[in-house]
């Protein structure tokens, strides 16, 4: 062998020597990230699974929806109110509606409240008492 391919196969066996470390340093710096990459995976996995099964889903939130309509209408107060609040932070055109529109939205959750409530007794079961704590 000639000096020009022994100084070449020693710069190689350095450069697979030092890819080598560099591996194992990767490695070790990624080993903290893992879990969230697992996590985010796995996150991933589950909205392709959902998007999947889109009509099931549905049926299956309409079904909820109908049998509790009590907190159906307490979720879209919230998300409503929400909603507002977040418009009037950020001085959208509604600002200018929401002293008006707030007594309106409380007089039809009344009304919706107070058929609830008649619809409820009608029934012939006695209403369940919360527990609370």
């Amino acid at each position: 062998m000639d000096a020009r391919q022994i100084d070449l196969a020693l710069r190689k066996q350095k450069l697979q020597m030092r890819a080598g470390v560099q591996r194992g340093d990767i490695a070790r710096r990624l080993a903290g990230i893992d879990g969230a990459l697992d996590r985010v995976d796995s996150l991933r996995d589950n909205l392709a699974w959902a998007k999947d099964r889109i009509p099931v889903l549905s049926v299956a939130l309409i079904t909820v929806l109908a049998l509790k309509p009590r907190t159906t209408l307490r979720l879209a107060k919230r998300g409503w109110m929400g909603w507002l609040l977040v418009r009037q932070m950020r001085g959208g055109r509604l600002s200018a509606l929401l002293p008006t529109a707030i007594p309106l939205l409380r007089g039809l959750l009344a009304v919706l409240r107070r058929r609830l409530e008649s619809s409820e007794g009608s029934g012939s079961t006695a209403p369940r008492r919360r527990r609370t704590g």
